[in-house]
């Protein structure tokens, strides 16, 4: 009851004419920031940080985190509609939403996956609302070993839940740990596989290669087939938006997983990638309809699209709770905050309740308003496909090669961008997965990171990823899911020799 007062007078604070206008401002931005490829939350919200030193710290927060509920949204318009991720987090909703917006259900898709970003966000700050104490106590609890069964758990997760031939899973998986290595080391000091490019200091970054991989692979891919999009046709409306709804319902208990999947990685903090790749291999291994993800089902864009909110708004937690930003942007917005000369931490809630407070009934009215606001331009997103293939093209390949440059202002990025896409255009023509390689490239350095620190901490002894109870159960999970197509394809064997057994067993009368 003390926190339904409290988040009430949250919203007398938010609820202002000036601090609703912010709030208008920072999503538009924020979903521009989300559809602009090699941009990102983070990046944008610490490009606008400057705009808002002259306001009040609850006015500079609601419109910051606003940005950042914009640019969660916006990630997924770019991926339904033309296979460019326009944030990490949204590279396993281009699984399905690709393929449906090839088959001319554009509309569905960005409904679905804007729709879910909703709920997951929802869910997420109402646990934020309830349960902060709790969330950080648990959270105290995690170190290096805890962080790396995390990580072990999500690549694993990766080969015991994929579909296709594992060993390819794992191939692309070490090629990304590969390229996750390039750079610095972050204990030795020394240099490692740059091949005297200095630029290479730190290493590969991983919107490059998303871009890489992903738009210009897919760009190569469509010159190849005759330079069309499949679902330039689609007609898209504010029925379709009433009719996708109308199907969501069916989907509750992948939302349910997702939600829990978001927000366990949000608070942990796991970060909304890895937690959008987990949501989706666990949904296709849960859902009846499994064995066509990948093919435009609407089920594999609202579980990474509701885990990757759930998470990226948990993120949040452990910042003000604790002051540990549990995602690139929630480090951003924690350098805003001491900035403005407050103390991220327990106490934050005591010394000032009306900045914690309205934060949180901004996320509540954010999150409304973002979803109004890119439901309604759903028709203005979706008719960009009736755009001809020869006039987009040469747009798009603009568009990442500004992208890719402004990452770190390297022209060196916009040639690794183009390697990347001959990469991305070859494993797209192999059959092997662009996935597990880019999850790797983005999580190997702190996967390495927390395992050479658990390392250091037991003196070389694996056994302390059994230490606990928590790092035990995760690091036995992330096992047994590791090795499951060999655990399942013994299970297979066995059963096909049972009715053998049992007719060699039969006496002949």
């Amino acid at each position: 009851m003390e926190e339904l007062n409290a988040l009430f007078h949250g919203f007398s604070v938010a609820l202002t004419p000036f601090n609703l206008v912010l709030m208008m401002v920072g999503i538009i931005l924020g979903v521009i920031i989300g559809v602009l490829p090699g941009l990102g939350g983070a990046n944008g919200v610490a490009i606008l940080l400057p705009l808002t030193f002259t306001m009040s710290p609850t006015s500079a927060i609601i419109m910051l985190s606003c940005i950042y509920w914009g640019a969660l949204f916006g990630g997924a318009i770019t991926s339904i509609l033309f296979n460019i991720p326009g944030e990490p987090w949204s590279v396993a909703t281009t699984f399905d939403g690709y393929p449906m917006a090839q088959q001319g259900r554009a509309g569905e898709a960005l409904t679905g996956a804007f729709t879910s970003s909703f709920v997951g966000a929802l869910v997420a700050v109402i646990m934020f609302t309830f349960l902060a104490p709790l969330v950080a106590r648990f959270a105290l609890q995690f170190g290096p070993p805890e962080f790396f069964s995390v990580y072990l758990l999500t690549f694993c997760s990766f080969v015991g839940t994929g579909k296709g031939n594992p060993f390819k899973i794992i191939a692309a998986m070490m090629l990304g740990f590969g390229m996750a290595a390039v750079g610095i080391d972050i204990v030795t000091g020394q240099l490692r596989l740059m091949f005297g490019f200095t630029e290479l200091l730190s290493g590969f970054h991983f919107l490059v290669a998303v871009i890489g991989l992903f738009g210009i692979g897919e760009i190569l891919l469509s010159m190849e087939e005759g330079l069309s999009f499949s679902g330039q046709t689609a007609k898209i409306n504010m029925k379709v938006v009433l009719e996708t709804w109308a199907k969501l319902p069916r989907y509750w208990a992948t939302s349910i997983r997702s939600c829990l999947i978001g927000c366990w990685m949000g608070i942990i903090p796991g970060g909304a990638t890895p937690a959008s790749f987990m949501s989706y291999g666990v949904a296709r291994k849960m859902s009846k309809n499994g064995d066509k993800f990948g093919s435009g089902q609407l089920e594999g864009v609202v579980a990474p699209e509701t885990a990757a909110h759930a998470a990226g708004t948990s993120a949040l937690l452990p910042m003000i709770t604790l002051g540990i930003p549990g995602s690139p942007t929630a480090a951003v917005l924690l350098g805003g905050l001491l900035i403005w000369g407050l103390q991220p931490g327990p106490l934050l809630f005591v010394e000032k309740p009306d900045f914690v407070w309205g934060l949180i009934a901004s996320m509540y009215l954010g999150n409304i308003a973002g979803l109004i606001v890119v439901l309604t331009t759903v028709p203005l997103f979706a008719a960009i496909l009736r755009v001809p293939f020869p006039i987009i093209a040469p747009v798009i390949v603009v568009i990442c090669a500004i992208g890719a440059y402004t990452v770190k202002n390297n022209m060196l990025d916009v040639w690794l961008m183009m390697m990347f896409g001959l990469v991305g255009y070859v494993f797209k023509k192999l059959d092997y997965p662009l996935a597990p390689m880019v999850l790797a490239l983005v999580l190997g350095d702190m996967a390495e990171s927390s395992f050479r620190q658990s390392m250091l901490i037991s003196q070389g002894s694996a056994a302390v990823f059994w230490s606990n109870w928590l790092v035990g159960s995760l690091t036995t999970l992330a096992l047994a899911l590791l090795f499951w197509p060999l655990i399942s394809a013994g299970m297979a064997r066995l059963r096909a020799k049972k009715p053998d057994q049992l007719l060699e067993q039969r006496p002949i009368e």
